[in-house]
């Protein structure tokens, strides 16, 4: 059976059902308890809860601070770290219209774990982080702000979350992973976000957070466990990518491990040397002219060769011998009271002036018999020269060396008038008296050098060098100067910096306007760039499609300017940065939708049962609405059934369950509405009309803590969108215009996705299980699956929809 077959049938296989469920302790925060919540916490008092097996708290007022001391939060973060299922759980009665944070941990602006109830909008928020390090929040819309007890578990598993309110699953769906790497300093707060904002009011009971799959079963008994959860089946689908990685990986490793043994077969390696053509083995030594040597772990050691004074007996005398480096005894010849060694010649004239040479040989003087005559000289005989060892004369400035010498290492032979000698190259002494063999002069080690300021001294054969010191430059081969980068441009200073040259270096400072540490400077603007613009240089901001102004402070009204033209069945609503076009009343998007409502079709209140004709009337359906018309020959009252009570016909009333909402009966139609604010009216009901409240106590600080907003204000922070009532800020995420692509991406100081061919540069992608890679092992992989690539360390390989996409893993840097 092929993988993607297994996982298909791993997919809808379901267990059988538990018959009981109990929580380990150890996979239980019980945030009252951890928090010692009754003790010490100002705007928290105990109450009477939902019932009566734990205590229940009443949160109020807007100058608490319900934080968990650093090492609770720990303790508490220990367990959930790194975790990817499990529930949050509360049980709740939250004021009417109220807007807070159940529960938080955050690390500075970071949301690692979050619920919100907003009572404005009606929505359950969860704002977690995903394994790319983006902020994501699911927004569920449903309201809990309506002053009744709830039940609420949030689940996560995996890709999978799941709300449950009053036992009841209200939603499921499939969202990015949470990443709960929480930092060890995270911050976790109860009722509130931090101590300025978010501030929930109500009471609560029984919040707790259960490390463990379906942990919605410890509220619910009765919603019992019957398939496995999406955290099981993605364990086993990681598992198997992972055994897939490593027995890639193996078998490569094997591979390479075979093709060594084969070469390898017979061999005994051995670090050896290789002198003038020699090569000697480990530890093997040897003479190298005056020097001993040896090969010691693939590298030539040498020293000096330390001669003894030669103790010769009667009749030698201690000479050099060739290819020798000490003196040996030598056989020696007497004549005429000199000592002559083996092999010394000696020319002598007899009265007849003859010429007779001479050689010692077996400590005997015997005569050398010339085989040629001498050769003829080209200078004059006053140029010409005797010499001793030889019967023939040699002009002035003969080239003795040319006939053969016994100079050997490092050592030059020279010419002298009646011979020749050897004499050390520059840079080296003698280890001879004769110079024929010499050895290197360290100057650096000796101090024989010319090396001044700024420099450090190299040994080199025969002489020396003068290396610069990092930062400055050569002045000539024994001196340098301090390098001015600046000047030369050879520096890291961002374009933005100024660059400053100092002794051995330089510094960089970003110029006025700009922000950073002089290698990477970045404009200030006055204020900050708002809505995701983006400064471009001091005090100059380019904004985002969709806003203008100075700092991007003000949205473009794309409806009242003329930019837009709906459809005549829809309406232009103004956006944050966009716009919509909104079916009206009486019709709805028929799912193909279509920017300029096109896609907007009437609704069919007659068929649909969305009228309120009265039993005497018939509902006659119109384009955009309906109309109830008498039947022929009947007397028709035009009054209106509502709540199973007759509302005669242009009665008025207001909702019994909502005091804001007035409805009257017009024709045998029911006609309700939320009641319009006219904030220039002083008896306005300011619980219906919180954004015409004018009192102080009402007014909203800013996240940044420098703006002052009145009720009813909305601003836009951090791709959210954020409304100030009566004291609260409610924030929920800015709404983007919808994409129908395979691969998106956010762009840098962007809030919305935009689409995208390349699918390396998405970062988002709807992945297809149907599509799989190839590696470069020849291993299947399937969409959504990374992987570290063969032969590197930190090169990341991901499999995108059947395209590959490999860069370097920043976790490596």
């Amino acid at each position: 059976m092929g993988l993607l077959q297994l996982f298909l049938l791993l997919g809808t296989f379901c267990a059988s059902s538990v018959a009981g469920f109990g929580v380990d302790p150890a996979l239980r925060i019980s945030v009252f308890d951890e928090l010692t919540l009754g003790e010490g916490f100002d705007g928290v008092t105990q109450v009477q809860g939902f019932h009566s097996e734990s205590r229940a708290f009443h949160f109020q007022g807007s100058s608490r601070e319900v934080k968990a001391p650093v090492e609770v939060s720990e303790q508490m973060m220990q367990k959930l770290r790194g975790k990817n299922e499990f529930t949050v759980l509360v049980t709740l009665k939250q004021d009417h219209l109220n807007s807070g944070v159940i529960l938080s941990i955050h690390h500075s602006e970071h949301r690692f774990l979050e619920l919100e109830s907003s009572g404005q909008r009606s929505e359950v928020r969860l704002h977690y982080r995903t394994k790319g390090q983006q902020a994501h929040t699911e927004v569920f819309p449903y309201s809990l702000a309506d002053d009744q007890w709830h039940k609420v578990s949030v689940a996560i598993s995996a890709s999978h979350v799941i709300l449950h309110v009053d036992c009841n699953r209200i939603y499921e769906r499939v969202v990015e992973a949470p990443f709960m790497d929480i930092p060890e300093d995270a911050s976790f707060w109860l009722g509130q976000r931090n101590a300025a904002h978010g501030f929930f009011k109500g009471v609560m009971q029984d919040v707790e957070i259960l490390v463990m799959p379906q942990g919605y079963i410890s509220q619910c008994p009765d919603l019992n466990r019957t398939c496995p959860t999406c955290n099981d089946f993605h364990g086993l689908v990681q598992k198997i990518m992972e055994l897939q990685d490593i027995l890639a990986k193996t078998s490569s490793k094997l591979s390479r491990a075979e093709e060594k043994m084969n070469g390898l077969d017979g061999c005994y390696c051995e670090r050896t040397c290789s002198v003038k053509g020699v090569v000697y083995r480990e530890d093997e030594g040897w003479t190298d002219g005056c020097r001993n040597c040896t090969c010691t772990n693939g590298s030539v050691q040498c020293e000096a060769v330390s001669c003894p004074p030669p103790q010769c007996p009667a009749g030698t005398a201690p000479a050099y011998v060739k290819g020798a480096c000490c003196k040996e005894c030598q056989p020696v010849c007497l004549f005429g009271g000199r000592e002559l060694v083996e092999g010394d010649q000696k020319a002598v004239r007899d009265s007849a002036g003859r010429c007779l040479l001479f050689e010692c040989r077996d400590r005997t003087l015997h005569r050398v018999v010339p085989s040629e005559p001498c050769p003829e000289l080209n200078c004059p005989e006053a140029e010409q020269i005797a010499l001793s060892d030889r019967c023939c004369k040699v002009c002035r400035g003969h080239d003795f060396c040319s006939e053969g010498h016994s100079c050997v290492e490092h050592s030059d032979c020279v010419n002298l008038e009646a011979g020749d000698c050897c004499v050390c190259k520059d840079g080296f002494r003698p280890l001879r008296d004769d110079n024929a063999y010499c050895e290197d002069i360290d100057e650096c080690a000796e101090g024989k050098h010319y090396c001044r300021e700024n420099t450090m001294c190299v040994n080199t054969p025969g002489s020396f060098m003068c290396i610069c010191h990092t930062g400055y430059i050569r002045i000539d081969d024994y001196s340098c100067t301090e390098h001015d980068e600046c000047l030369s441009g050879l520096h890291n200073c961002d374009e933005n910096a100024l660059c400053f040259n100092m002794v051995g270096g330089h510094s960089c400072s970003c110029k006025p306007g700009y922000t950073g540490n002089g290698t990477v400077c970045k404009a200030m603007c006055d204020g900050l760039c708002q809505n995701g613009g983006t400064c471009v240089s001091p005090n100059n901001c380019v904004c985002q499609q969709g806003f203008t102004g100075k700092r991007c402070e003000t949205d473009i009204d794309e409806c009242v300017d003329g930019f837009v033209e709906c459809d005549s069945k829809s309406t232009c609503v103004n956006l944050p940065g966009w716009y919509h076009c909104e079916c009206r009343d009486g019709y709805h998007d028929n799912g193909l939708f279509s920017a300029n409502g096109e896609s907007c079709v009437d609704i069919n209140e007659c068929k649909t049962g969305r009228n309120t004709c009265a039993n005497d009337t018939v509902c006659f359906n119109l384009e955009g609405g309906y109309d109830c018309r008498c039947p022929h020959g009947h007397n028709c009252t035009g009054d209106c059934i509502h709540d199973n009570k007759v509302k005669h016909s242009g009665q008025i009333w207001v909702l019994d369950s909502d005091r804001c909402s007035v409805c009257s009966c017009q024709a045998g139609q029911v006609m309700c509405r939320r009641m319009v604010c006219d904030c220039d009216n002083p008896s306005a009901d300011l619980f219906c009309c919180p954004e015409c409240d004018p009192r102080l106590s009402s007014q909203c600080l800013h996240q940044n803590g420098l703006l002052t907003y009145g009720s009813g204000d909305t601003w836009v922070e951090n791709c959210q969108q954020c409304q100030c009532l009566q004291g609260q800020v409610d924030c929920w995420p800015l709404p983007c215009p919808p994409v129908d692509c395979e691969f998106t991406l956010v762009p840098e100081g962007e809030c919305c996705p935009r689409c995208v061919t390349d699918p390396c540069q998405a970062d988002t992608i709807r992945n297809d299980i149907t599509k799989t890679c190839t590696d470069e092992h020849g291993i299947s992989r399937f969409s959504g699956s990374s992987w570290i690539k063969h032969g590197t360390e930190c090169t990341l390989c991901q499999c995108k929809n059947g395209h590959i996409c490999c860069s370097v893993d920043p976790m490596c840097l």
